[in-house]
C-alpha cells in the first residue's frame, strides 16, 4: 500500500498527536482541574456547597419499626463489614420463644411465699413432699 502524495509530489506531514489529559499528579490524585469537569459532568456541584435536594438515598432514620427490616438492614451491614454472610447465623441462632421465653426477670420476695394461703394452712404438720 503506498502513502497518497501531495501535488507536488512530496508526502503529506503526519498530524500531531493530541496533548494526553492530564487526570492524575504523580502521587495519584485527581488533577483539580479535571476533577471540577467531572463533577459538572456528573451534575454535582462543582463550588464546594452542599446541596440537600437528594441526601438521604434510600432512609430517612437509622433505625426501622419494622422488624423484618431491621434484621435485614443489620445482616447487611455485618455481612459488608465482616465478608461473610450473616443470614444464615441468623437463622441458625437461638431465639428466646425456642427455650420457653421470653423471661420476665423478677425478684424472689415476687417469686416465693412467706406467709400463710389455702396450700399452706396454719397449724399443718408438715409433708415430705407436696401433695398439692
Amino acid at each position: 500500500m503506498t502513502t497518497p502524495k501531495s501535488p507536488k509530489g512530496k508526502s503529506p506531514a503526519p498530524a500531531a498527536a493530541p496533548a494526553p489529559i492530564k487526570r492524575r499528579d504523580a502521587s495519584g490524585h485527581l488533577d483539580p482541574a479535571y476533577a471540577k469537569g467531572l463533577l459538572a459532568l456528573s451534575g454535582h456541584a462543582t463550588d464546594g456547597a452542599h446541596h440537600d435536594s437528594n441526601d438521604k438515598a434510600f432512609l430517612k432514620h437509622a433505625r426501622s419499626k419494622d422488624e423484618l427490616t431491621e434484621g435485614l438492614g443489620e445482616q447487611f451491614v455485618g455481612a459488608i463489614t465482616s465478608g461473610e454472610e450473616q443470614g444464615e447465623e441468623a437463622l441458625d441462632a437461638l431465639s428466646p420463644d425456642e427455650s420457653g421465653g421470653p423471661f420476665i426477670v423478677t425478684k424472689g420476695k415476687t417469686e416465693f411465699a412467706d406467709d400463710v394461703d389455702e396450700s399452706n394452712p396454719e397449724g399443718a404438720t408438715r409433708e415430705p413432699f407436696p401433695t398439692t
